[in-house]
């Protein structure tokens, strides 16, 4: 097979699955190549997706205005309260501010906005220009913090100083700083992190675990607001839904509080099933296990007929993935599975080796796994594997349409749920509306 289209430095980054290997073969969870067009992201643009949701919270973009653009609707984040958090504020710094720093900017962004809307939190993006000019904002923040009473919070964000993995990590760090002074009493009840209510996914899972009997503490960040993150500590179990960008605050949430974690996915029959009846087990309520277990089956039984429906139109096709995580690739791979499709080409941004390892393990001999691709890698191994549709976000598409190839956006600017049984439905109805439209023969 050739490499024409593949960077000599990234093809220990792609792996040709063969019989009896380990996802150890593969290398990732490292800064990108220089050169290869990667679409990780900066440190700032990790932070942002992250916290963004917090409906109340204020997000002060400390830098130029460019970097403020990144704001409104950069994820399709559902509320049931404020829209606060759909809306950026920037300090707008300028040729003079890099020269003499802009401090004194956002001194007087925060007291702007402390004065006229008398937030409950604010956050504070260091951006690549403040990590250059070495502008002192976490003392800012303490000032700001005291002066006001409220909690002002530092995001150390400039894009250059890693990848979008590291802006998760900032984020997390941030999240802690809020919920750490707090110590309400504990109470039974679980956490959801890593679940930012793209389309109302976090409505959905948490009407699911209502039905089962477990109480939802707080959401990190779908549909979060100040006081509901606060009570985070109280609860008894963490579940983590995407891994990548909330697993570095489960681990600290478990050294630093005492709360287990798990990881949950919430994509497809197998994993929702899986999830609902593995956090009952996990709080050791039987209770909400025999629930579980009987909700769960319910609702496959209500399934079944539409899934064999589909299947009849989808068995036999191919299909490539490139998402955001490891968790939601392997719960896609499941779900092209039970459709009869196969997967042969599938990709992640934010990959780790256990991840890897997992999706080597499900995946057909052949099949192409790649970290951090780029558009090169993904048109070459698209062609060669011939695929007949490619699930990714919304800088997939094009490349899909250019290469008269399906396409599913699973991304986070979509506006319909895909999550739990609900999700199925949308999902396989999309997947067939996409393969099977007859524009593709008027291409072919």
């Amino acid at each position: 097979m050739g490499n024409a289209s593949v960077l000599e430095e990234r093809k220990d980054f792609i792996l040709h699955k063969q019989e009896g290997c380990t996802g150890n073969g593969i290398k990732c969870d490292m800064d990108s190549i220089s050169g290869a067009v990667s679409q990780r992201a900066c440190v700032y643009c990790g932070a942002r997706v992250v916290l963004n949701p917090i409906t109340d919270a204020f997000h002060i973009v400390h830098g130029p205005i460019g970097c403020a653009s990144y704001t409104w609707d950069i994820r399709g984040s559902l509320t049931s309260g404020d829209d606060l958090y759909r809306n950026s504020f920037s300090t707008d710094l300028r040729e003079r501010d890099v020269i003499f720093g802009g401090e004194q900017k956002l001194i007087a962004a925060i007291e702007e906005i402390a004065k006229k809307f008398h937030p409950k939190l604010i956050f504070v993006y260091a951006t690549c220009i403040v990590g250059v000019i070495g502008d002192d904002v976490e003392a800012v923040c303490k000032r700001m913090s005291l002066k006001y009473g409220i909690r002002v919070i530092p995001v150390k964000s400039p894009g250059f100083a890693g990848n979008k993995s590291v802006g998760y990590k900032m984020a997390c760090n941030a999240i802690m700083e809020l919920i750490a002074i707090h110590k309400p009493a504990k109470r039974k009840g679980v956490n959801i992190l890593g679940d930012f209510n793209l389309a109302g996914e976090i409505w959905i899972i948490k009407d699911y675990l209502h039905k089962i009997g477990i109480p939802v503490i707080s959401t990190i960040t779908g549909d979060a607001s100040y006081n509901n993150l606060i009570e985070a500590p109280a609860a008894t179990l963490n579940i983590v839904q995407c891994a990548g960008s909330s697993t570095y605050l489960a681990k600290r949430m478990e050294e630093e509080m005492g709360i287990p974690y798990i990881k949950v996915s919430f994509f497809g029959i197998e994993d929702t099933t899986n999830s609902l009846i593995g956090i009952a087990k996990t709080m050791k309520d039987e209770a909400a296990k025999e629930r579980a277990l009987q909700f769960t089956k319910e609702e496959t039984k209500k399934l079944e007929p539409f899934l064999a429906h589909y299947k009849g139109k989808l068995k036999g096709k191919k299909a490539a993935i490139y998402v955001g995580g490891g968790f939601k690739a392997i719960s896609l791979i499941r779900q092209f599975k039970t459709l009869g499709m196969e997967t042969v080409v599938v990709g992640t941004q934010t990959g780790k080796k256990e991840d890897y390892e997992i999706i080597e393990s499900i995946v057909n001999k052949d099949t192409v796994i790649l970290d951090d691709a780029n558009p090169a890698e993904l048109e070459k191994y698209i062609k060669e594997k011939r695929a007949d549709i490619l699930v990714g976000g919304v800088k997939e598409r094009p490349l899909a349409y250019k290469l008269g190839v399906a396409f599913c956006d699973h991304n986070h600017e979509r506006k319909h749920p895909l999550s739990g049984f609900d999700g199925v439905i949308n999902f396989v109805k999309e997947i067939n509306r996409s393969v099977n439209s007859p524009v593709w023969k008027y291409i072919h």
